[in-house]
């Protein structure tokens, strides 16, 4: 339709403009136009169109045969180079089609979507990137059932790209390796600082505050009675019961992963912080896609002060989707970070046991 009415426009300015004014700049815009929007064939019947168009113009006009070829002329070499320009975003299209794929195969691998039920909790997960373009990010969580219980980690590594992703794989796979045999949740996180830590050293050099992962780890024993969590620098989580959302705030915060500083001699004198989880509770996990987002006056986003997010909610899917909902209206769409969202809910009957 852009392409008709500049097209139109052009004949109009060449038939009542005064001289020397002409509509020839528009007649040649009108392929360009349809070259950068149209299929290959439609952009070509514009550039026919336009090039039978400009011959009429003139011959009406009276123009002499040497305006009328050199008019002719420019709108066939505009009209070509608008036919190129169109075989190169389609191609360009077909390439980031391809990588956006590859990404998102990349992120499946990587961050594979949690089992909906394991032990005695049922799972839901949901990831926003702040573009959707980019599905692609450095923001993660994981649930596994280990000796010691449901364990499980939510965390954002400092940094976008694909060394984003590489800091992510090593986290994840330093999480299910450590999980099974760690003893307590701060020996884990202790080991899991040391595998990342030794991950970055490998590296290079690394600017002074990056390379560096904020996590939550959480712990729900086999039973379900008991919730363990220890946070290394990270949003703290949220308690959802009876339509009250609760903060659970760190006694004593932990340093974030992959400093290296965690002293190994002293993990036993951390303790973690410790509650109960009735049944019918939700644990709810999330990253500062979603504490950090901002309203149009620039207002964080506070869970705790939505009344959307105080009620009850069915599974634990529909605390990720309201949660989801939620941001987005506060934020009006516009998201400046990447975030990641992990609920987990307490069943009212235990698993049945084989």
């Amino acid at each position: 339709m852009l392409a008709a009415l500049v097209l139109v426009a052009g004949v109009l300015l060449d038939r009542f403009a005064p001289q020397p004014y002409t509509g020839l700049p528009l007649l040649a815009a009108a392929p360009l136009i349809a070259g950068a929007t149209l299929s290959f064939r439609s952009a070509l019947a514009v550039v026919c169109v336009t090039c039978v168009v400009s011959v009429l113009v003139d011959i009406e006009r009276g123009r002499p045969a040497t305006p009328l070829i050199v008019d002719l002329a420019v709108v066939s070499v505009i009209g070509v180079l608008a036919l190129a320009v169109n075989r190169l975003i389609v191609r360009q299209g077909r390439d980031l089609a391809l990588a956006r794929d590859v990404a998102e195969r990349v992120q499946r691998a990587v961050l594979p979507e949690p089992p909906r039920m394991v032990g005695p909790l049922t799972v839901a997960a949901g990831y926003t990137a702040a573009q959707a373009e980019a599905r692609i990010g450095g923001d993660f969580f994981a649930v596994q059932e280990t000796p010691f219980g449901v364990r499980m980690i939510i965390g954002d590594v400092r940094g976008k790209g694909v060394a984003a992703v590489a800091a992510v794989a090593i986290a994840i796979g330093a999480f299910r390796q450590e999980a099974e045999y760690a003893p307590s949740l701060v020996t884990l996180g202790q080991r899991m600082d040391e595998a990342v830590a030794r991950d970055t050293a490998c590296s290079g050099p690394v600017p002074a505050m990056e390379g560096f992962i904020t996590a939550v780890l959480a712990e729900v024993s086999t039973d379900g009675e008991v919730l363990s969590l220890v946070n290394h620098g990270h949003p703290p989580p949220y308690l959802i019961h009876d339509g009250r959302l609760a903060r659970l705030d760190p006694t004593v915060p932990q340093l974030p992963l992959g400093l290296g500083l965690v002293d190994p001699t002293h993990t036993d004198s951390v303790p973690a912080d410790v509650v109960r989880l009735p049944p019918g509770a939700s644990l709810l996990l999330v990253t500062d896609g979603v504490t950090e987002a901002r309203d149009k006056r620039g207002a964080f986003y506070d869970p705790l002060a939505s009344e959307r997010m105080h009620r009850r909610f069915s599974d634990p899917g529909a605390v990720v989707d309201a949660l989801t909902e939620d941001v987005g209206h506060w934020t009006g769409g516009e998201r400046g970070d990447d975030m990641a969202i992990l609920v987990v809910t307490r069943r009212h009957r235990p698993p049945r046991v084989a």
